[in-house]
C-alpha cells in the first residue's frame, strides 16, 4: 500500500475524495486523531445530519430528524452565539414571555443523545460549509435572516436610522447590538415604517410603562434607558404605504398596544381611517382586516374624546396610513430632524393582484429624532450555496436546495438540486409567519430528506467506504485543532443557570449575559 507521509492512503482518499476538507491547518498529530474518528464504527452505523442554525426552524427540524430515524441518526446542531434558541432568545418581545416557553420543548430535544449542541461555531470562519457536508450525510441550512431590506432613500445611512431588528435585538441583548449607539434620552419622537408586529414591538417597547419590562428579561442596558428619570419618547409614528385595511399586524397584537400600553392614539387627517369601496369588500371578506380597521378607529375615537375631557395620556401614538418615506431630514450635526413622506392614494393591482400605493405628489414632514425601519428581515448568503438574492431565499423545492436559482420568467424545469443540502425556515421561505410556522416548514424539510435516505447513504459510501462520514467525531476533532471554544449543552445550561439566578435575585425573569467573552467565561471556557 503505498503511503504519503506518516499516514497511508486513508489521507489520500481525504485529500481527494474528501479534498473540500482543508487538512493545512491540521497537524499530523491531530489529522491522526482526525482519521481515526473518521473510521469508527459509530459513523458507520448512523446518519449523520447538521443542522446550521439553532433557532426555531433549526429545533424543530431536529425534532422530526429524530421521530423519523430513531436511533438511526445523529445531529450536530450548529450556532454561531454560545446560545441556542435563535428568534426565540433575540426576537421574541420582553413581555411575551409565554411564546418564550416553547425553549422547555427545545431543551428537552436538545438533551437527546443523539443532538449535540455546538455553539460559538461560526460557519466559513471557524469551519467552511464544504468541510460540514464532507463530514456528515446531509446539512440542513436554517440560520434565518440577519440583515433587513432598505428604504433607498436620501438619508437612510448615518447615525439615528436602525433597522427594527437591530433595535429588537437591542433590548434584546444579542451580543451584536450590544454596542448599539443609541441614547432614548435624546429622543422624544420616533417614526417607525411599516405597521407588521415587530413595528408593534418596537412601539410598546418605546411607549408602554417601563414598569411593564422591569420583570421580564430585557437586556439591563436597555431597561435602564427607558427607566431613566424623563427618559424615552413621548410619541411615535407608524408610518404605512397603504391603509389600515392593508396592515400587516394581527389584531391580537394590534389591541395589546392599544388596550395595555396607556397609549393615545390618533390621525394626521381624518381620511387616513377612509373606507374605500375595494377595502370594504375586503373587510367583508376578511375578518381580521375589519376587526384591525375597527381596533384602530375605536381607538382614535376614544382617544380624542380623553382629550376633549381634558384626560388624555402623555404617550401618544400616530397612525401615519397612505404615507410612503421619501426622505431622512438631518440636521447640522447629522442628527435626525425628520421624515419626508409622500402622501399615497391605493390602486387596484395589476392583473387582480394586490393593492399598490401611488403617490399623489404632496408631502409632509413628520418631526422626529430616531427612524426605524421595519420593511422586513432579509437572509444573508453563505459560500458555496446558490442565493436569490432578490426575494433573500435559498432557492429550494420542498427544502431541497437547488444549485442556480431559477429564472423567473422562464417554464423550463426547475435547476438540479445540490444532493445532500437542505434549507427551512425564513431561509427557505422569507420572513412570514410565527414562531411554530416554521414546524410545517420542518416537517416538508425533513419529509424530503427522509425520502432522499438511500440516496445519501450511496453517496457516502462512493466517498468514505463503508466507514461513512466521522460526523460530530470528525467535527469536534476539526474544531479542537483550530482552537475553536465550542460550547456544549452542558456549558449552555452553566449559562443559562447563572442568567436565572442573578435574574430571580433582582426580581426578574432572567439578567441576560450580551458580550460573548463574558458569555465564554461563565460556561468555563475563558481564554487562556
Amino acid at each position: 500500500m503505498k503511503r504519503f507521509g506518516i499516514l497511508s492512503v486513508t489521507e489520500a482518499l481525504l485529500r481527494t475524495r474528501c479534498s473540500q476538507i482543508s487538512l493545512r491547518s491540521i497537524s499530523e498529530r491531530g489529522l491522526g486523531r482526525f482519521v481515526a474518528a473518521y473510521s469508527t464504527s459509530d459513523a458507520a452505523d448512523k446518519l449523520h445530519i447538521c443542522v446550521v442554525g439553532s433557532g426555531p426552524a433549526g429545533f424543530y427540524t431536529v425534532d422530526r430528524l429524530l421521530k423519523r430515524y430513531g436511533d438511526k441518526v445523529h445531529v450536530s446542531l450548529l450556532d454561531r452565539l454560545p446560545t441556542p434558541f435563535g428568534l426565540v432568545r433575540s426576537g421574541v418581545a420582553p413581555d411575551h414571555q409565554d411564546t418564550k416557553n416553547v425553549i422547555n420543548q427545545f431543551s428537552q430535544v436538545a438533551s437527546d443523545p443523539r443532538v449535540s449542541f455546538l455553539g460559538n461555531v461560526t460557519v466559513g470562519q471557524d469551519v467552511q460549509l464544504r468541510e460540514l457536508r464532507q463530514l456528515h450525510h446531509a446539512v440542513v441550512l436554517s440560520y434565518g435572516a440577519e440583515s433587513d431590506r432598505r428604504l433607498g432613500i436620501p438619508g437612510e445611512e448615518g447615525p439615528g436610522v436602525l433597522s427594527a431588528r437591530e433595535f429588537v435585538w437591542w433590548y434584546n441583548g444579542h451580543p451584536d447590538a450590544r454596542g448599539l449607539n443609541l441614547d432614548l434620552s435624546k429622543v422624544r419622537s420616533v417614526a417607525i415604517c411599516g405597521i407588521g408586529n415587530v413595528a408593534l414591538d418596537c412601539c410598546r417597547a418605546l411607549l408602554a410603562p417601563p414598569t411593564r419590562f422591569q420583570p421580564t428579561d430585557m437586556a439591563a442596558h436597555a431597561l435602564g434607558q427607558l427607566l431613566g428619570a424623563g427618559a424615552g419618547p413621548r410619541e411615535v409614528h407608524l408610518v404605512a404605504r397603504r391603509g389600515p385595511v392593508q396592515a400587516a399586524c394581527t389584531p391580537k397584537e394590534l389591541k395589546e398596544l392599544l388596550s395595555e400600553c396607556g397609549v393615545e392614539a390618533g390621525t394626521a387627517a381624518p381620511d387616513q381611517l377612509a373606507v374605500s369601496e375595494a377595502d370594504a369588500a375586503e373587510m367583508k371578506a376578511t375578518r381580521l382586516k375589519r376587526r384591525v380597521h375597527e381596533l384602530v378607529s375605536k381607538a382614535v375615537a376614544d382617544s380624542l374624546k380623553r382629550q376633549q375631557q381634558g384626560g388624555a395620556g402623555e404617550r401618544r401614538l400616530w397612525f401615519q396610513f397612505y404615507r410612503n418615506p421619501v426622505e431622512v431630514l438631518r440636521g447640522p450635526d447629522g442628527g435626525v430632524t425628520g421624515l419626508r413622506v409622500e402622501r399615497t392614494a391605493v390602486r387596484p393591482g395589476p392583473e387582480g393582484g394586490p393593492a399598490v400605493a401611488v403617490g399623489t405628489g404632496e408631502y409632509d414632514t413628520l418631526p422626529c429624532q430616531l427612524v426605524l425601519k421595519s420593511i422586513g428581515y432579509k437572509s444573508l448568503p453563505l459560500q458555496g450555496v446558490a442565493f436569490d438574492s432578490r426575494r433573500g431565499v435559498v432557492p429550494n423545492v420542498e427544502g431541497r436546495v437547488l444549485q442556480a436559482v431559477p429564472e423567473a420568467s422562464s417554464t423550463a424545469a426547475p435547476p438540479p438540486v445540490d444532493p445532500g443540502l437542505y434549507v427551512v425556515g425564513w431561509l427557505k421561505r422569507g420572513p412570514t409567519g410565527i414562531v411554530g410556522t416554521n414546524l410545517v416548514d420542518a416537517e416538508e424539510t425533513a419529509a424530503s430528506l427522509g425520502a432522499d435516505t438511500e440516496q445519501l447513504k450511496k453517496a457516502a459510501e462512493v466517498t468514505h467506504g463503508s466507514a461513512g462520514p466521522a460526523g460530530l467525531a470528525g467535527l469536534r476533532s476539526l474544531l479542537s485543532e483550530r482552537g475553536v471554544r465550542v460550547v456544549n449543552w452542558g456549558h449552555w445550561r452553566r449559562l443559562d443557570e447563572h442568567e436565572v439566578a442573578v435574574g430571580q435575585a433582582a426580581g426578574r425573569v432572567r439578567e441576560k449575559v450580551t458580550d460573548v467573552g463574558e458569555m465564554l467565561r461563565v460556561c468555563g471556557l475563558a481564554a487562556e
